[in-house]
């Protein structure tokens, strides 16, 4: 199988298949680069932001966190399942999930709660490893029970969905990013942006792109419209007037306006601009960096990712970059 992925990687063109390498390596960079400011005040705009380690879970320099982590599960769970989100790629998914957030050092409050309840829900039931209904009836009961589980914590982690759907229409994309986002979010918000989120990504993949729009038909119009209003506000805001990041909506427009408020003078340039604008956006800084670097990333390619930065990154489970872009090219195959 890894054999005639490769081939079938080689259809894309070039310029494709670098902008494939950056998205998992976009993604790890951003988490990397504001792993040490995370739930810090908003900077000013000289701030210096670097890799610098620290935060929540006293990581390495260049160290990604529980983003990235979550995200190569969903990748390798895909790879396990033919690229396909299936009944055998989430129960993976979940179990994985709660292997890893065990030891995590840090975890997001609401997954650790979902993890935390299935493997309550699965160890009452004799079983040792937490499933798919599990975890479901986790997501649905602390929404129940609190009202809220818009967090930001699915969004972080979806790019893996729009690299193993890269060659399937929008709406497989789209709704395979909705069905992993139930798995700990039961907010149909959350679901929503990882659907947009998933969609843009696949799209900048394929055209180069940077049209966030580009999943907007795939909801209701009622949906559609306040989405739209959404984008509208944070490409005429700064990320430092979506504090409340670690909701998934303010999270989402934290990213694009980084994204459409840096200076473009390159595609490194950019890419380094708009992930220091979303560090410096405070507050959840390692994951609206994450985000933001998913989908700049799929545009500008691994060709505009520092190298200084691609030395050092690197996280659970002991992998390094070139593990990411083996496991994006497989994916995209």
């Amino acid at each position: 199988m890894a054999s005639n992925r490769r081939k079938a990687q080689m259809a894309y063109p070039l310029q494709a298949q670098d902008r494939i390498r950056g998205v998992l390596t976009g993604m790890a960079s951003g988490d990397a680069l504001g792993a040490g400011y995370e739930f810090n005040a908003p900077m000013p705009e000289s701030a210096e932001i670097s890799m610098i380690g620290g935060g929540l879970g006293n990581f390495a320099p260049g160290e990604w966190t529980d983003d990235t982590s979550m995200a190569i599960v969903i990748a390798r769970g895909l790879l396990g399942s033919g690229g396909r989100f299936d009944a055998a790629a989430s129960d993976y998914m979940i179990r994985e999930w709660a292997k890893w957030a065990v030891q995590a050092p840090d975890v997001g409050n609401q997954t650790r709660a979902v993890l935390s309840h299935a493997q309550r829900v699965a160890s009452e039931g004799g079983r040792t490893e937490p499933n798919t209904a599990d975890a479901l009836s986790g997501s649905e009961e602390l929404h129940r029970r609190t009202g809220r589980s818009g967090g930001n914590g699915s969004l972080m982690r979806t790019a893996p969905v729009a690299l193993a759907y890269l060659s399937e229409p929008p709406a497989a994309a789209f709704h395979a990013a909705v069905e992993i986002s139930k798995l700990t979010h039961f907010d149909d918000e959350a679901a929503e942006a990882c659907g947009l989120w998933t969609v843009a990504i696949q799209h900048a993949i394929l055209t180069g792109e940077l049209e966030i729009r580009a999943g907007l038909p795939l909801l209701n119009p009622e949906r559609a419209m306040t989405w739209e209003q959404r984008i509208e506000q944070a490409e005429n805001r700064q990320p430092r007037e979506f504090s409340r990041n670690g909701w998934v909506v303010e999270a989402f427009q934290g990213a694009w306006s980084a994204i459409t408020n840096a200076k473009e003078t390159s595609k490194e340039h950019h890419l380094v601009s708009a992930l220091e604008a979303a560090v410096r956006g405070g507050v959840d800084t390692d994951t609206v960096a994450a985000i933001a670097g998913s989908l700049l990333g799929a545009a500008r390619g691994y060709s505009s990712i520092p190298l200084p930065w691609m030395e050092i990154v690197h996280g659970w489970p002991g992998l390094r970059i070139q593990h990411l872009l083996d496991i994006s090219t497989e994916l995209a195959g």
